[in-house]
């Protein structure tokens, strides 16, 4: 299996602390002696992991970036993208899904997964085609959730919303255009959130095979909100309606 570059602290951290045996080495700031990055190469260390000194360009170069913060970390994949029907069996109680329909940012897809673990969403699915991917800026965002959220990637997504359907899972998709609110939907039984896109929202196909339609009531000026905060105040709204208890 071929291996991810992880880079950022929470990201290299959380996966040390995940799945220490799943990380091959980790290539630090060689200039940077300070206590967040001394208690990473310790722990690192202690979970057998060898850690390389680089100068700060060679990471530079190696990430395209300097968002690294010092430190970058190659692991092997994780088996979170599981099989969808693997995955359904296995929740108790009823499934809290996010679907997204073609995010091409991979800042927001990084903020999705963060907020999709914070509220305990059970999987994040997205298509295939027209979207980012799960790559190394995504899962730096992600501030680890990119190793706990089962992050699940089909070929079709209509025919996927479908099968949802035929497991008795209630599509809730959201539009700016939509008669109903946020807070007039029922989220307490087994429920798909459909988020779109960062411009174009949801496609056609995508927003035909919805069960149901919802807004965010919007009180100042700006029509709509980022997709990862809508998906935040979705979900959340998810969570209270089902009780604190995860």
């Amino acid at each position: 299996m071929k291996n991810k570059m992880i880079f950022g602290f929470h990201a290299v951290t959380s996966r040390l602390r995940h799945e220490a045996q799943s990380v091959e080495e980790i290539f630090v700031d060689a200039e940077r002696n300070d206590g967040r990055m001394k208690d990473l190469i310790a722990n690192a260390k202690a979970a057998g992991v060898r850690v390389m000194p680089v100068e700060a360009g060679r990471l530079d170069k190696i990430v395209g970036t300097r968002r690294h913060q010092g430190v970058i970390a190659f692991a092997s994949q994780l088996a979170l993208a599981r099989n969808l029907d693997e995955l359904l069996d296995a929740i108790e109680g009823p499934p809290l899904l996010l679907i997204l329909d073609g995010i091409t940012d991979p800042h927001n897809l990084g903020a999705c997964l963060r907020v999709a673990d914070g509220v305990g969403a059970h999987a994040v699915i997205v298509p295939k085609d027209r979207a980012v991917g799960l790559n190394a800026t995504a899962a730096k965002v992600a501030s680890g959730a990119a190793e706990t959220v089962p992050y699940i990637t089909v070929t079709n997504l209509a025919r996927t919303m479908r099968e949802l359907k035929e497991r008795g899972i209630w599509l809730i998709g959201t539009s700016d255009d939509a008669e109903k609110s946020l807070y007039e939907a029922d989220f307490t039984g087994p429920t798909a959130l459909v988020m779109g896109s960062e411009g174009e929202g949801m496609r056609r196909l995508t927003r035909e095979t919805c069960d149901l339609l919802v807004n965010i009531p919007m009180f100042g000026s700006v029509e709509s909100l980022n997709v990862s905060v809508a998906s935040g105040v979705c979900l959340y709204e998810a969570r209270r309606q089902r009780g604190v208890q995860a």
